[in-house]
């Protein structure tokens, strides 16, 4: 039996309770999501790569339908690479919306064979975001509670150092 293999991409610096929400729903519809960490190599994220794939996978040890990589490529070829037929996309509001539909529809020219699924976000966590998170974080303040239960922003960036 094929497996049917969603992937969701993003920068996620840092991985956030929003986007845990996005992965609990793309797993009722697919039998594994493949959570992909885009690398801009010219860009230095708040978190490096590793450390947000070491969170990402601390999150998701015991649940084996999940698969975090790392890619430098276009999103559409390590879509191909992974075998997803769909791609999940997540939205929190109309802004959220509007950009999506035009990454969807050039994803659906460039990539045919590719489907978008537009999640949109739990409403008790859609206020969430990385940029909230990393700003909060620049004034001290605790974040604990923006992330995935037992994640601690301090932890990973030690591991970026």
């Amino acid at each position: 039996m094929n497996k049917r293999i969603a992937i969701f991409p993003g920068s996620f610096d840092p991985f956030t309770r929003g986007h845990a929400a996005v992965v609990e729903e793309a797993l009722k519809l697919f039998d594994k999501v493949v959570v992909a960490i885009g690398h801009n190599i010219q860009k230095r994220g708040f978190l490096s790569v590793e450390a947000r794939k070491a969170l990402i996978e601390k999150v998701y040890k015991d649940e084996p339908r999940v698969e975090v990589t790392t890619y430098t490529s276009l999103t559409g070829d390590e879509a191909r690479r992974v075998g997803a037929v769909a791609m999940i996309r997540s939205v929190r509001n109309m802004t959220d919306f509007d950009y999506e539909r035009t990454i969807a529809n050039a994803n659906r020219f460039a990539y045919k064979d590719l489907s978008t699924i537009i999640v949109f976000v739990p409403v008790e966590v859609e206020y969430i975001s990385s940029s909230l998170v990393r700003e909060l974080h620049a004034f001290g303040r605790n974040t604990d509670a923006l992330l995935p239960e037992g994640i601690r922003l301090e932890e990973y960036l030690n591991l970026s150092k």
